[in-house]
């Protein structure tokens, strides 16, 4: 079979200083003040007076908008928004999983029960389960303490998204972020949208 083909994302152009093509534009300052419509000519000697570069931040605007910002700055600020939006897409549609046994240790439980608090926090799903081996599967009831034990453990980051059930010699159940989790995370997203607006 022949390599798989990698996608590339179309990178965003901003039309800059002399790039610029609207004869008129709204003119928005370094820090987010509205200076007003000015014609092109204007608009640039103003970038050029404070030693900025000229974006057209909204073309399709009537009229266009525009900002005086340091450019390399500006589209630094952009892709690191666009990686985050894309990593938090990733992260939303992720499910992870984690093997536990009926008899396990308390340590090794320790460890397991660490990397689900993570990929929790990390707003993952997470699949517990609980493997059985050979006469393990005569104690099924050891198998519901551990998961019971684990909903105890993450009761204050999750809640239950699939109860426990048997699949063969594996007893599977799925957590997920709870909700009082995911609106401090949209809190919290609100709180960073309205930084970057002031940036």
């Amino acid at each position: 079979m022949g390599k798989k083909k990698r996608i590339k994302r179309r990178e965003t152009y901003w039309r800059t200083n002399q790039n610029i093509r609207a004869p008129r534009l709204r003119v928005i300052d370094s820090e987010n003040k509205q200076l007003g419509i000015f014609t092109f000519e204007e608009a640039l000697k103003r970038a050029q007076k404070d030693g900025l570069d000229l974006v057209e931040i909204a073309a399709k605007a009537n009229p266009p908008v525009a900002k005086i910002i340091d450019f390399a700055k500006f589209k630094y600020q952009q892709e690191k928004r666009e990686r985050e939006s894309r990593r938090k897409e990733r992260r939303g549609t992720d499910q992870k999983e984690i093997w536990l046994t009926p008899f396990m240790g308390d340590n090794d439980y320790q460890v397991r029960l660490g990397r689900i608090k993570e990929f929790l926090g990390e707003g993952h799903k997470v699949r517990v389960t609980v493997r059985f081996k050979g006469r393990q599967m005569g104690h099924k009831e050891f198998g519901y303490k551990m998961t019971k034990k684990v909903v105890e453990d993450t009761k204050n980051t999750a809640r239950v998204d699939q109860q426990p059930k048997f699949l063969g010699r594996q007893l599977l159940m799925t957590i997920t972020p709870s909700t009082e989790s995911k609106k401090e995370e949209k809190s919290e997203t609100k709180e960073d949208k309205v930084k970057q607006s002031l940036s």
